[in-house]
């Protein structure tokens, strides 16, 4: 009897553990911020190189705080400020220090307006005193400290301003400025969305002067939506958006003399069209900006001396698909720079002269720089990401500038992303990948050893060890004479006598990447639970996504839609041709660019694909922006039959299978627009459809249990047309 207790209570115990291990995933744990990883938010290296700053939020104060910790011990030095100590704001969301680091930018209330601007409220925050002062009573834009620290020029209904610290004055420099016409030093939403830039004023290194682009919109074309609120009439959202072979604004370019209160306007010529970035060098009279025409294909340095109002070219890049914009350029104590180019096929590392002469090319071989990270002028070194290691891979690396002694920094296999101290003594090593959760170590910038490790995520490691999860298991697939990226999930209990239905997931956007060996998104995690119900989930990466090169790239210009939708359908074919997936059950989904893809592949793959979901898809590139549309289309006035040959809106006759259209009203990049006129288009094809309309909700469709009502709906669906 004795030993039959004990049989039972082992039997008890396997029990649970058995049961611990094979907990299944639900949808509302995923929506809920169960499997959150913890991180480090907003993090900033201070100027003595030994100590960084992170913004934490303290739950039993209910207050944030900004805290100092030392990079060698990783010890909180102390909490510089918290909103618990300041009676004008109960917390702060952001942070920005002065170049001396004796003043701090906090700003609260911040509201969205697009996806990178927001208007607030902002104050500054005296160190040394400890003293609190509003910088306006307005909800303002983007303030931003002279390099002295005196002074803080901002944006308000378009205009430009300057307040000056010591004496409190603030003074407007522009005063044009009206909504839907003009903008001063702010971008418009289409340079917001495509250059990713909002603030396009930059202050001169003697703290005299403001370079800034004045943004006429008047020509541009409005696009209006309806709020719908919660009141009994609806409102409407106004706003400029050119679409494509539209105009765009007018753009010119100003410096504003503080201390002759003049303003010069820089003569740009036709070449001109867009302004994509702004950059002071090292030299307070010297001032860099780059110019594109409207085809995106060749792109100016410039740089414009303001005591002799005088124009230079430093550089010039053309390409016959499209040159890139980054943030790359950098200019050294010499005023010699840094550039990276694809103009050998790959993104490398460039240095040049200060008059734009090529000195040499610093990396090179057939894969891509992923980031610049920057260059340390004492031990004459550039750091830089890149997938050197393979193309879902990312590691860190530093190199002469003269191209020589290139050193690995990272040693783990997935993906790598670094932060630098000031000085370049350490770095901060962000690291996943399919099997790691977000890991943060303190690195030595000299060898890479990892001196510390800051967070581990290991509770969520923990968590995830609980449930049922199937291994991402990565691979190539050829198709159309290229090896493409994949990974592939199979259910946990996968067996290879059976037949599963199949469900590719996708973006395709050129230059994206969606097979990367990096941890769980949230997406990761509905995959998981799809594959728990039985699925085999799919993510392949086809022509025109990036990290491959730039032929592999650009290959999909000037017919967006072709190549992308002809491998994900001849990779369906493929491994529908697998004995353990059953090639009648195969779905395909994707969002925005990858909405657009599904449409495409469910109405041009008929006979391979029996669903798709499309959210917040492109249905007609001529209902999207100028500056992203046209850099890979031209105009539709160029490029008719690019932009009407892979529409999905005219292929809806021959439309066999399921299909779940999904789009927010609110939706400001991708209109909802796309969805009514495909929905038209499918209703007088006589095309029975499914579709689901999310008032007041943008792109990214969210908010309350929106997200999760999303999900449900489009698990459902693909239960109801692929379960068995």
């Amino acid at each position: 009897m004795r030993y039959l207790k004990f049989s039972v209570c082992v039997l008890f115990i396997l029990t649970s553990v058995l049961n611990a291990q094979n907990k299944q995933i639900t949808l509302k744990d995923i929506w809920s911020g169960s499997f959150r990883a913890e991180s480090m938010d907003v993090l900033h290296s201070m100027a003595n190189g030994k100590q960084y700053s992170v913004l934490n939020f303290d739950r039993a104060t209910m207050a944030t705080t900004i805290d100092i910790y030392d990079y060698k011990t990783q010890q909180k030095v102390k909490t510089l400020v918290s909103s618990a100590n300041l009676s004008s704001m109960q917390y702060f969301s952001n942070y920005t220090f002065s170049a001396d680091e004796k003043k701090i930018i906090l700003a609260t209330n911040e509201t969205p307006i697009y996806r990178h601007s927001a208007v607030g409220n902002y104050f500054v925050y005296n160190v040394e005193d400890e003293t609190l002062e509003p910088i306006s009573k307005e909800l303002i834009q983007e303030p931003t400290f002279s390099p002295n620290g005196t002074k803080i020029a901002y944006a308000f209904n378009n205009n430009l301003f300057v307040k000056d610290l010591n004496t409190g004055e603030t003074i407007q420099i522009t005063s044009d400025g009206k909504k839907n016409s003009i903008i001063n030093g702010i971008t418009d939403w289409v340079y917001e969305e495509e250059f990713a830039f909002v603030r396009a004023f930059e202050w001169s290194a003697d703290s005299q002067k403001i370079a800034f682009i004045k943004f006429d919109e008047t020509n541009v074309p409005e696009f209006s939506m309806d709020v719908y609120g919660e009141a009994l009439y609806q409102t409407q959202h106004v706003f400029k958006y050119p679409k494509a072979g539209e105009p765009n604004s007018k753009v010119s370019l100003h410096v504003h003399n503080l201390i002759s209160s003049t303003t010069t306007n820089i003569n740009l010529d036709e070449k001109a069209y867009y302004i994509p970035r702004l950059q002071w060098t090292n030299n307070a009279n010297m001032l860099s900006f780059q110019i594109l025409n409207r085809k995106q294909n060749n792109l100016y340095v410039m740089r414009f001396n303001t005591e002799t109002n005088t124009t230079h070219v430093l550089l010039n890049e053309t390409d016959k698909a499209y040159v890139d914009v980054t943030d790359n350029l950098t200019f050294l104590d010499d005023n010699s720079f840094i550039w990276t180019s694809e103009k050998d096929g790959y993104n490398h590392i460039y240095h040049y002269d200060n008059n734009g002469k090529l000195i040499n090319q610093v990396t090179k071989g057939n894969w891509d720089v992923t980031n610049y990270y920057g260059y340390n002028p004492k031990a004459k070194r550039i750091f830089y990401q890149s997938v050197e290691n393979g193309s879902i891979n990312r590691d860190v690396y530093s190199i002469k500038i003269n191209g020589r002694d290139k050193k690995r920094l990272s040693n783990n296999e997935g993906t790598n992303n670094a932060s630098f101290s000031a000085d370049f003594s350490y770095f901060i090593n962000t690291f996943s990948n399919a099997t790691t959760p977000t890991q943060y170590t303190l690195n030595n910038a000299v060898n890479g050893s990892v001196i510390s490790k800051i967070v581990d995520n290991a509770a969520l490691a923990k968590k995830i060890e609980n449930y049922t999860i199937s291994k991402k298991e990565f691979s190539t697939i050829n198709i159309n004479g290229n090896d493409l990226n994949m990974w592939m999930l199979k259910p946990a209990n996968f067996d290879a006598s059976k037949q599963y239905p199949l469900f590719m997931t996708q973006y395709s956007g050129p230059g994206s990447q969606s097979v990367s060996n990096s941890w769980n998104s949230y997406n990761d995690y509905w995959y998981q639970m799809l594959a728990q119900q039985g699925f085999i989930v799919v993510c392949v990466d086809g022509r025109g996504t990036g990290f491959k090169g730039a032929v592999f790239k650009k290959v999909t210009q000037n017919q967006l839609g072709k190549y992308e939708v002809e491998d994900q359908i001849a990779a369906a074919k493929k491994l529908g041709a697998l004995p353990y997936i059953n090639a009648d059950k195969i779905g395909i989904w994707g969002w925005s660019y990858g909405g657009f893809m599904s449409s495409n592949c469910l109405f041009k793959g008929y006979d391979t694909f029996k669903m798709a979901i499309a959210v917040a898809p492109v249905t007609s590139w001529r209902f999207y922006d100028t500056v992203y549309t046209e850099r890979y289309m031209a105009t539709p006035q160029e490029n008719p039959s690019g932009y009407d040959d892979n529409s999905p809106i005219n292929h809806v006759d021959k439309l066999q299978g399921d299909f779940l259209l999904v789009h927010g009203t609110a939706d400001d990049n991708v209109h909802v627009q796309n969805t009514m006129r495909l929905v038209e288009a499918l209703v007088q094809a006589n095309k029975q459809f499914d579709w689901a309309i999310y008032p007041d909700k943008n792109h990214g469709i969210y908010g309350g249990n929106t997200r999760l009502h999303l999900y449900e709906k489009m698990t459902n669906f693909i239960l109801n047309s692929l379960g068995n």
